[in-house]
Formats: structure tokens, C-alpha cells, sequence
């Protein structure tokens, strides 16, 4: 059995009797795949397995379950300065990167990449973390980074804060400087993404424009209520919605300052800091994304 078709499935311990998943495994199988499963069951599994994989000479490995096993994979393999390749197999609630990418969402299908060339995309990094998707954060008393129901009514329907503006008035915005090369901000915000990918929160384009191989990170901030509540019913009466009201740049590196502290989400992770450089890692990885896919500046 060559390397070529030798494959170890990484995957959440809580998908352990997915029968879709078991059937996918074994079409695979019967294709000619020797493809090996581990199952994680504790913090620190996903890296440890990873390592192993790669020590036991893996060229392509498969992270199984939600955002956060994929960015525990993809963050173990980047660290490893593998040429190993990635499948994503999303088998979470949100799967946010792998439904901006295209990936399917169908265990038998999202295996089936295996067989299509791997490509090098763009990773994010803040801290010695690295992250797939994106990094999402929400600011003051009621919206915060670890409470998504919170930011996905924030970005949900213009017309949730068109008539929610009593209560968006009521929140506490901490204030915020960015800066990057060519770039700078400074304000009270009430959601900020800092994308590789193109949506968080389970389907919210906060980076609508974002691209895994362009070596940039997407920078989308929503100011908060307080800099917008005058221009809003203007720019809804006016059908032009929610998007009008976002401050976006395009870079390879952000600095983020808050002297009351800085409450981020990081593909699922909650990381906390008062001063934060996020920075591109362009090509750090090679994943087996579908022809065609969105996020592919050459898709083809």
C-alpha cells in the first residue's frame, strides 16, 4: 500500500457511532483507501493523534467533527510544518468554513476529496494560536465573544436592529483601536471579524469577500450603536441594509488595542487579551478543497 492512498481519519469522540460516517469509511475502503480511524476523547487528543499520524508517515489526514477539532487539526498540522494534506469532514453544528468553501456536508462526499488535488491555503495566527476560520468578538455588557446567540442576532436582519434599537443603545462598547499597514480605527464597535474565512456564527458572512489563498486576512468591524443609530433608518428606508454600516480592510497582519480588555472567539476557542497582533500564514497548509470552491482566488 503506497502513502498515496493511505489515509488516518481523526475524529470527535462524540461521532464515534456515527453510522454515516462508518459507510462513508468503508466506500473509501473499497476504493482502494487504506483509511485508518482515531477517535479523540480528551483536551490535547486531536494534536497528539496528528503527531502520531505524521511520525507513522500519513501524507493525507482527515479531521472529523466540528469547528473546533478542524482548527485543532489544522492548527497541529501548520505547527508540524507538515506536507501532509487535510480533509475536512464536518460533522458539527455550524461548520461555517467548510459551507463557505463548498466542502459537503455529506460524510461519503466530504471523504471523497481525498481525490482531489490538495492546495496551499492561508492560515490566521494570534498568539501562538492558529486558527482556519476566523476570529469573531462582540464587545460590552450583553454581546460578547462566547455568546453567539447574542452576535448572531446582531448580524442577523437589519431589521432586528432597526427595531431592537432601544435595547443596542443600552450596551456598553468598549473602545477599540486597529491598526495594520495602510490601516487604522479607532472607535467604540459592536462586532469585529477577523476572517480567513467568510462566515461565523452558523452562516453569517462577517467577511463576505474573504479568500484562504490571497495571503491577506479580511478585517469586517460593525461600529456600535451609538456611531450608526442616525444612519440607520436612513439606510434601511433606503433598502441598503446592514452591510453599508461595516468598516472592512484587507491585510496581512492587524494590531488590536482595548484598555477594557478584548473578548474574542477563535473557530469556537475563547482567547482574552487587551493587545492582539493577528497575522496571515500564507500557504501554511495543504487542504483538499472541492474544485471550484469560493474561497480559491484560482478556483480552478
Amino acid at each position: 500500500m503506497t502513502n498515496e492512498r493511505k489515509a488516518l481519519l481523526i475524529l470527535h469522540g462524540k461521532q464515534a457511532m456515527n453510522e454515516e460516517v462508518r459507510q462513508a469509511v468503508n466506500v473509501m475502503r473499497e476504493r482502494g483507501w487504506q483509511l485508518d480511524v482515531r477517535v479523540t476523547w480528551e483536551g490535547g487528543d486531536a494534536q497528539r493523534l496528528v503527531a502520531e499520524a505524521l511520525a507513522a508517515g500519513y501524507s493525507q489526514l482527515i479531521a472529523g467533527g466540528g469547528d473546533g477539532t478542524l482548527r485543532d487539526v489544522a492548527e497541529a498540522m501548520a505547527k508540524a510544518a507538515t506536507q501532509a494534506s487535510l480533509v475536512l469532514l464536518p460533522l458539527g453544528t455550524a461548520n461555517d468554513f467548510a459551507k463557505a468553501a463548498g466542502v459537503p456536508l455529506e460524510p461519503e462526499a466530504a471523504l471523497a476529496l481525498l481525490e482531489v488535488p490538495a492546495r496551499a491555503i492561508d492560515l490566521g495566527e494570534v498568539g501562538g494560536q492558529v486558527f482556519l476560520n476566523m476570529a469573531t468578538g462582540g464587545f460590552g455588557s450583553q454581546v460578547t465573544a462566547n455568546t453567539s446567540e447574542d452576535l448572531k442576532k446582531v448580524l442577523g436582519a437589519a431589521a432586528y436592529l432597526f427595531t431592537g434599537l432601544s435595547r443596542f443603545t443600552e450596551l456598553r462598547a468598549a473602545s477599540i483601536e486597529l491598526h495594520g499597514p495602510d490601516f487604522q480605527w479607532q472607535g467604540d464597535l459592536l462586532a469585529l471579524g477577523i476572517g480567513n474565512g467568510r462566515q461565523a456564527g452558523g452562516g453569517h458572512p462577517l467577511c463576505p469577500q474573504a479568500l484562504v489563498d490571497d495571503g491577506l486576512l479580511d478585517i469586517s468591524i460593525l461600529p456600535a450603536p451609538q456611531e450608526v443609530v442616525s444612519t440607520l433608518r436612513d439606510l434601511l428606508s433606503d433598502g441598503l441594509g446592514l452591510e453599508k454600516l461595516f468598516v472592512r480592510a484587507r491585510l496581512p497582519w492587524v494590531e488590536i488595542k482595548s484598555s477594557q480588555g478584548l473578548d474574542i472567539n477563535l473557530d469556537g476557542e475563547p482567547l482574552q487579551g487587551d493587545n492582539l497582533r493577528f497575522q496571515a500564514l500564507p500557504g501554511a497548509l495543504r487542504v483538499h478543497l472541492p474544485m471550484g470552491s469560493a474561497l480559491l482566488s484560482r478556483p480552478d
